[in-house]
């Protein structure tokens, strides 16, 4: 068959599947809870059975009866009775369904064929886009991944639906039930005790700008983090770094884990009593899911893509994603700097909602810094572009006053400044720094912890 056949047949699907369905959920309402889960008003291709099934769902959401008679009430109260056939139309559905028919067989195989007209549907745009030279190739390979992910993970082709109020208080209430009872943050505890406690952990969706004054040690800081989340959470973390090789960062990671100084690493120095700790830090961190990509012109588009299929094999979840850094990233041909990291927060921003994960972007600051008496960095000193604060939902900058005064009392002590928090209060936050291990400590131990 022709690539045209294919383009004109009818859309998989089955009206006597969809039609059986409907019947038994109103035969058998227990079933409903089951079939809720695998299905959605869109998985019907049979418009009909689109508006029964809403009425069926929205009869089990309120918790009443989805018999014939609580349906057609329902079709009724939003005038959808009259395109459903009537009271006859829907009571023939019922006097039709084949006794005792599995309804959770049934949901599953029209499943099937929604998720084969969504993945069509996907190709179809993804053709269009593709013959649309004037869109960057980029996006329209970043657009047709997103549309066949969305597909195949379940998801509707539409944009989200708005949820009611009731329902995200009803969560909300349970989740604050959690944090009364210190059993939880609401978000990813970063290790650092005394900065979990002013950002309550970093939270999914959020952009999070991490910014400091060459060699103040903003990458050791976030590989610190991740670090930590990697092996306290197990939950998988990503770090684009385009500034330094993945050969290095493996390094950086097993010097802090096996405590031995990373100069003495990149140089082989390895002292007789060193092989075993090092050893031991090879095998913890080979069980952290932390995958490192040095390409040095990744794009956002690019990013989002092996994201997506990190998240497919690590089953569905991931804990962070870091990205060294903002300024070294290839904007569009044309666009000025501070156009192109417009894009590029607005674009991470998005991209940090789309795959409800933190999204930590490291970013360099201003020379400004340098010329005042005190060095302390500020909002202010973000390197060309205001967007990164405004698309930013935390930022922090780093600020180690031996760099600048070597005999100052605060030596070896490393301030974390929350300037932005979109959520919770700002403030300054200290940590222990030792350059040796290239490794962050908290100050102190957290309260309780002997």
């Amino acid at each position: 068959m022709s690539d045209r056949n294919y383009l004109e047949q009818i859309p998989p699907h089955s009206r006597e599947l969809e039609q059986a369905l409907i019947g038994g959920l109103m035969v058998d309402p227990a079933a409903i809870a089951t079939v809720s889960s695998l299905l959605t008003v869109d998985s019907f291709y049979d418009p009909q059975f689109r508006k029964i099934y809403k009425a069926i769902y929205n009869l089990f959401s309120s918790s009443r009866p989805t018999d014939l008679n609580m349906v057609v009430n329902e079709l009724t109260s939003t005038n959808d009775i009259k395109a459903v056939g009537g009271i006859e139309g829907v009571g023939d559905i019922q006097f039709a369904t084949p006794f005792n028919l599995d309804c959770e067989a049934y949901a599953r195989q029209i499943s099937d064929y929604s998720v084969r007209r969504q993945l069509i549907e996907a190709h179809r745009k993804g053709l269009i886009s593709a013959y649309d030279t004037s869109t960057p190739i980029e996006k329209v390979c970043a657009d047709s991944e997103a549309l066949v992910y969305a597909a195949t993970h379940g998801r509707s082709l539409t944009n989200n639906k708005p949820v009611r109020l009731s329902d995200l208080l009803s969560e909300t209430f349970d989740d604050l039930e959690q944090r009364s009872q210190g059993n939880s943050l609401p978000g990813i505890a970063c290790g650092f005790h005394d900065l979990d406690a002013m950002t309550q952990g970093f939270q999914r969706s959020d952009l999070i700008i991490v910014a400091a004054r060459p060699a103040m040690g903003k990458t050791s800081f976030c590989l610190n983090i991740a670090q930590s989340i990697g092996v306290s959470h197990n939950l998988p973390i990503v770090i684009f770094s385009l500034e330094m090789a993945k050969e290095q960062l493996a390094t950086r990671f097993l010097s802090t884990e096996a405590r031995v100084p990373s100069g003495r690493l990149r140089a082989g120095q390895v002292a007789a009593d060193e092989w075993e700790p090092i050893g031991c830090g090879i095998n913890t961190l080979s069980q952290v899911p932390i995958y490192i990509d040095d390409s040095p012109d990744a794009s956002v588009a690019e990013m989002r893509s092996k994201l997506r299929h990190i998240q497919s094999e690590e089953g569905g979840e991931l804990g962070m994603v870091f990205v060294d850094y903002l300024q070294l990233m290839e904007g569009v041909e044309g666009e000025n700097r501070a156009q192109a990291l417009s894009k590029m927060t607005r674009a991470l921003k998005i991209m940090a909602r789309a795959l409800n994960v933190p999204v930590v972007a490291l970013s360099q600051l201003s020379r400004g810094v340098e010329s005042r008496t005190n060095k302390r960095p500020m909002m202010s000193d973000l390197k060309d572009s205001g967007s990164i604060e405004q698309d930013a939902d935390l930022v922090l900058m780093l600020y180690r006053d031996e760099y600048y005064i070597p005999d100052t009392p605060d030596r070896g002590i490393a301030e974390v400044i929350i300037c932005k928090h979109r959520n919770g209060p700002v403030g300054t936050v200290k940590l222990l720094f030792d350059p040796h291990f290239t490794q962050f400590r908290n100050l102190a131990r957290p309260q309780g912890n002997q």
